[in-house]
């Protein structure tokens, strides 16, 4: 029976997320449809808590006093709310935690501010170091390797005819980091070092593609109906431009020893 439930957004379900779930018998997560760290449903993944998902479009309208209404109603055991200390809720947000403690007829937690390094832990502070290529705030931040899933797909051919074999992957929903990265690829359960390459294949044809070179022994099979994940493990390069095939090949070769080196000191 559920007698408490922390209440936010959760998109990373990171070490300041912790701090509230930890705190909670339950998760109840509201859905803004804007999660681009752990989208939808994937936020359970990271918590043993049971978590439960409001649609925002079905409960924007509510008053802050129907929201508490809603919390009583679906959760009847309830005697602890445990939130963040910026949490606003119900109608244009129009309700605070003073709002929630006047309305709630049980405790109501409030959890101070996380920090890390004196940073205040946000999801938005993670993406904006994803999308630098800063992977070790964002995972000290996260609490964990950050972690993105998608699909097979066919790529030009070339990697296994003129440089390094790898796997093409089709990500959605997820902020994706731009650069060359010591990573960690998970296939039918199984993990496998690789070196990942995130942005736009500049000197072959330009297009953006998400590709991973596997280090470790690998059968190499299409897999378009498996779920594939990724996880960032450290930063190696930004994008660059090679004037040849060859140039590009020495480059990837040096990147592929870098990330043995650095993956072999992490085991």
């Amino acid at each position: 029976m559920i007698k408490s439930v922390a209440i936010g957004s959760f998109d990373g379900v990171h070490i300041g997320h912790q701090e509230l779930i930890k705190r909670a018998d339950g998760v109840v997560v509201i859905e803004r449809g804007f999660a681009t760290l752990t989208p939808g449903w994937k936020r359970s993944i990271y918590t043993k808590k049971p978590t439960y998902f409001y649609l925002l479009e079905g409960i924007k309208d509510l008053t802050p006093q129907e929201f508490i209404a809603k919390l009583e109603s679906d959760f009847p055991a309830l005697e602890r709310i445990v939130v963040g200390y910026d949490f606003a809720f119900g109608k244009g947000k129009s309700g605070s935690i003073a709002t929630l403690k006047e309305h709630f007829r049980g405790e109501v937690v409030v959890v101070d501010e996380v920090k890390y390094e004196g940073i205040s832990v946000h999801s938005r502070i993670i993406r904006e170091n994803l999308l630098h290529g800063d992977i070790t705030v964002a995972n000290a931040m996260l609490g964990r390797n950050y972690r993105v899933d998608g699909r097979q797909i066919r790529g030009l051919g070339l990697g296994s005819k003129e440089l390094f074999s790898t796997i093409n992957l089709d990500i959605k929903n997820y902020t994706l980091p731009l650069g060359v990265f010591a990573c960690y690829i998970y296939i039918r359960g199984v993990s496998y070092r690789g070196a990942a390459f995130i942005g736009n294949r500049v000197s072959v044809d330009n297009s953006f593609s998400v590709e991973v070179h596997i280090l470790d022994e690998f059968q190499a099979d299409f897999l378009e109906f498996e779920t594939i994940w990724l996880e960032f493990v450290a930063f190696i390069r930004e994008i660059k431009s090679f004037d040849s095939l060859q140039a590009l090949k020495s480059a990837i070769k040096s990147d592929i020893e870098n990330i043995n080196g650095i993956l072999k000191r992490r085991n």
